[in-house]
């Protein structure tokens, strides 16, 4: 396995959400996602999934407490910092996150366009090779709105699963899914983990991550009171 970085990848210490900001209980929540990690988090409620993944990523200002990703405190960070540490988050959300007026190749790409020096050949080759392995029969040109359910899904993976992302965090991606792209999704993911990914995956289901248990490194529950651990075993 491929690692880089020393101590946890990602560290919410004690970190106090504006209610105001997101709506997530303004309790301290602590969790550490270490390299190579698969973090299943309980969420019924897919906005406060999606505002805790916003939290990890240093997008929901703090009352107290400290979010850190690769050892680096998003609030202590410049506008140039916070991007390139961006360009290593690979992320699935229930958010509208499509725009509209590109077609769906550019919005794949436009990730690791914007937050890395990658060239754009090599960042289309990645992301075609990713296109054909999530079921998808190339690179799709067309605008997110004209592209199946099923086919967005798949885009959609395709985008997080870009630039040997550090962290996955990745919102019911199997929820109501094509069969055939949980073996593909899986793989995938297995994959990243094997380079030194960590990964914090938002389930409303339990009954989705089974077929995975036995690579699920903890589990825990989004509730009132914050994260409250829940035993696998």
């Amino acid at each position: 396995m491929d690692i880089r970085t020393v101590g946890p990848l990602l560290e919410l210490n004690k970190a106090v959400p504006s209610f105001e900001e997101s709506g997530l209980p303004p309790v301290p929540f602590s969790m550490r996602v270490m390299p190579g990690e698969c973090v299943v988090v309980e969420a019924r409620d897919p906005e406060n999934a999606t505002q805790f993944a916003d939290m990890c990523s240093g997008l929901v200002p703090l009352d107290e407490g400290s979010v850190k990703f690769m050892g680096l405190d998003w609030t202590e960070l410049h506008d140039r910092e916070v991007n390139a540490l961006r360009g290593r988050i690979g992320r699935i959300t229930h958010r509208a996150s499509w725009p509209t007026f590109l077609g769906t190749h550019l919005a794949i790409t436009l990730q690791q366009l914007h937050h890395t020096n990658r060239p754009m050949d090599e960042v289309v080759a990645e992301a075609a090779r990713l296109s054909e392995q999530f079921g998808l029969p190339g690179l799709p040109v067309l605008r997110p709105g004209l592209l199946s359910s099923a086919d967005l899904l798949r885009a959609g993976c395709v985008r997080a699963f870009m630039g040997r992302p550090r962290l996955l965090l990745l919102e019911d991606p199997l929820e109501a899914s094509p069969v055939e792209l949980e073996r593909a999704f899986l793989s995938a993911l297995t994959d990243a983990r094997d380079k030194g990914a960590g990964v914090i995956w938002l389930v409303r289901n339990n009954a989705i991550w089974q077929g995975y248990q036995q690579g699920v490194t903890s589990m825990w529950r989004l509730a009132d009171d914050g994260l409250v651990a829940v035993r696998t075993g």
